[in-house]
């Protein structure tokens, strides 16, 4: 028993996120203290990847929080895809939701044309964000996916 009180994912990612303003720090910049991607530290911010001990010892120093108590907190296996409602009703997740809606189809034709009967998966994956402006001043998402290719099996 780690003698810490048990806290809800929600209570936990609070915790963080008061941690990260109070030290006016950036996702970029946490991941770039423990030498992960700012959208890994992200998910473990809210239950959805899990925190190596590098990773607990590195956000315990970064964002001055006791490392057993972090440890009592994120050591646990991650609830994936149980924090949002289907459809979601964030404006921001939503227009994600709204992506693979409206894109959906096309994407599983064109890769099924060039990779076969199969799947990306979720698990051998990583993703980035990165923003660009153009020439006009106006501002730009890029969110790239990166997905090992997982072809159907025959049996």
């Amino acid at each position: 028993m780690s003698g810490f009180p048990t806290f809800s994912k929600a209570e936990i990612t609070a915790s963080l996120i008061r941690a990260k303003q109070e030290r006016k720090i950036s996702f970029e910049e946490l991941g770039k203290a423990i030498g992960r991607d700012e959208v890994a530290v992200a998910a473990i911010f809210y239950g959805q990847h899990h925190a190596s001990p590098e990773d607990i010892l590195g956000l315990s120093k970064a964002l001055n929080i006791d490392e057993r108590l972090l440890s009592s907190q994120l050591s646990d296996f991650p609830d994936r895809g149980s924090g949002v409602q289907m459809p979601p009703k964030e404006p921001l997740i939503y227009r994600l939701y709204e992506i693979v809606q409206n894109y959906g189809e096309a994407y599983k034709a064109v890769l099924n044309e060039k990779f076969g009967d199969g799947i990306m998966s979720a698990i051998a994956f990583s993703t980035k964000v990165d923003k660009e402006v153009d020439e006009q001043g106006n501002t730009w998402v890029n969110i790239s996916m990166r997905g090992k290719w997982l072809p159907y099996s025959r049996f």
